[in-house]
């Protein structure tokens, strides 16, 4: 048996996890969860990046003796560092407005077609690609993603992880390298990241001042794993050998799509808003962002942290489908009165407008469920890869509600699990580095055998799915 620390960072908390793995056995154990909670400044939305260090390092702490450290987080943000290497103040958020309007000016320069054709990443107008076109990097010497600037602090080496710069919208998905043409035309300097690491690679050993504060023993190294944490959670999807799947990593946000051998950069993808970003073992993630569990979270928020399960349970009592939204909806992307959003959704559309959490709740969910629908279909077609059933990993599969209407939505069978898909992913990367795990099959094997799987049955047939998502298309 060896131990591996994952350190697992989502958009509103981090944790660090501990994989005990065997030749036979996998078993992940949480060590310290913390909070990660966005500040709002003068000039804008920010990380509190070294709030979530200090996380770091007390899960580390906490995790006691590890053979390696692993990485990942949430993709497209970042630190900048001047010569010396140090941070140039906190990372801005992606849901900062300062990109607004900044995706037409990219646009004047290389059009929206050429710029898909060259690196097959869906439009957010928060892509990284954008974040730079907006931001002053007059002082800036290196940019590093936020797994690698965390890694950096632990070791002091830099690096820059694939799977997470692919979502920079700055790597041609074809040649798994950076895209000169599209940097130099839009004037960005490659030269500000660091090079290129693949998941696996050594990120260094954890430096003397951080052993001393953690009381770990030396030399403990860092491995780099699928750092964007939907590639570590992609990878940690339990499908048997040869099964045709679709996966959804449910969460903040809905990631909903197909594992491709090659990217699907055509005009259709592109106008289908679906994205190519790099997976472990030379694979593509082709899928689309959908606006996920935050809907709820905020409404949740909004109403005062009330107890999940009871509103899970109004919810289910609520009638199906009687008011739905497009839950990709740019409107719905900042933070604040989402209860009232939704309802200005739903009487827009002339629609019922739900008035009660149970009513918002069960608007939500059928509303993620039927774009779940939408995008499992769409991949299936724009791919030409038909799937047989769809495996949901992530925090949502401990809603039962929206695994059951996903399943029901999508007339296919889901299973649901593991919900720490990210930290598996990631304990697999560096469990396989040294020797304990083979191939990327081999890893799902393993999953399979030792992580609790729920399986939903559709119910009925798809009718009603069908006549939302005609209603939606309409509005």
């Amino acid at each position: 048996m060896k131990s591996y620390a994952a350190v697992d960072l989502g958009a509103s908390s981090g944790r660090v996890m501990v994989g005990r793995v065997g030749p036979d056995s996998l078993a992940l154990t949480e060590t310290h969860r913390f909070v990660n909670r966005p500040v709002r400044l003068p000039e804008g939305l920010r990380w509190d990046v070294l709030s979530l260090y200090a996380g770091v390092l007390d899960g580390l702490k906490a995790a006691g003796r590890v053979d390696s450290v692993g990485i990942d987080s949430w993709a497209v943000d970042y630190g900048l560092l001047d010569a010396d290497g140090t941070l140039l103040g906190n990372p801005v958020h992606y849901r900062d407005s300062r990109t607004e309007g900044v995706a037409e000016k990219v646009w004047a320069t290389v059009p929206a077609a050429e710029l898909y054709a060259a690196t097959g990443l869906q439009y957010a107008p928060f892509n990284t690609l954008y974040q730079l076109t907006a931001d002053q990097l007059t002082h800036a010497q290196r940019l590093l993603m936020i797994p690698d600037l965390l890694t950096y602090w632990l070791t002091g080496e830099q690096g820059t992880e694939l799977t997470n710069a692919s979502t920079t919208q700055l790597i041609d998905p074809r040649t798994r390298d950076w895209s000169y043409d599209i940097a130099s035309r839009l004037g960005i300097d490659l030269g500000l990241f660091a090079p290129l690491r693949q998941p696996g690679d050594p990120a260094g050993v954890l430096r003397p001042e951080v052993l001393e504060e953690t009381g770990l023993r030396g030399p403990v190294p860092v491995t780099t794993v699928g750092s964007h944490d939907t590639a570590s959670a992609v990878a940690a999807v339990p499908a048997a050998a040869g099964e045709r799947f679709a996966y959804i990593c449910t969460g903040t946000w809905s990631l909903a799509g197909l594992e491709l051998d090659a990217p699907v950069l055509t005009e259709e993808s592109r106008a289908a808003n679906f994205t190519n970003e790099l997976g472990l073992d030379g694979t593509v993630r082709y899928l689309r962002n959908i606006m996920g569990l935050w809907l709820l979270q905020e409404c949740v928020r909004a109403w005062g942290e009330p107890e999940l399960g009871a509103l899970l349970l109004d919810a289910a009592k609520a009638p199906a489908l009687r008011s739905v939204v497009d839950a990709s909806d740019p409107v719905f992307l900042a933070p604040g009165r989402m209860p009232e959003r939704i309802a200005e959704a739903c009487r827009a559309s002339g629609q019922p407008v739900p008035r009660t959490p149970g009513e918002i709740t069960r608007c939500i969910l059928d509303s993620l469920a039927l774009a779940h629908r939408k995008a499992v279909a769409e991949a299936q077609r724009l791919a030409g890869q038909e799937v047989d059933v769809v495996h949901i990993v992530g925090g949502g599969t401990r809603n039962a509600l929206l695994c059951r209407l996903t399943a029901d939505a999508c007339g296919l069978p889901v299973v649901a699990g593991p919900t720490e898909a990210a930290a598996l992913g990631n304990v697999l990367v560096q469990a396989r580095t040294h020797g304990l795990v083979g191939d990327l099959a081999d890893g799902r094997a393993l999953l399979t055998r030792t992580q609790p799987l729920t399986r939903y049955e559709p119910q009925g047939d798809t009718a009603p799915w069908r006549a939302a998502e005609a209603r939606l298309a309409t509005w």
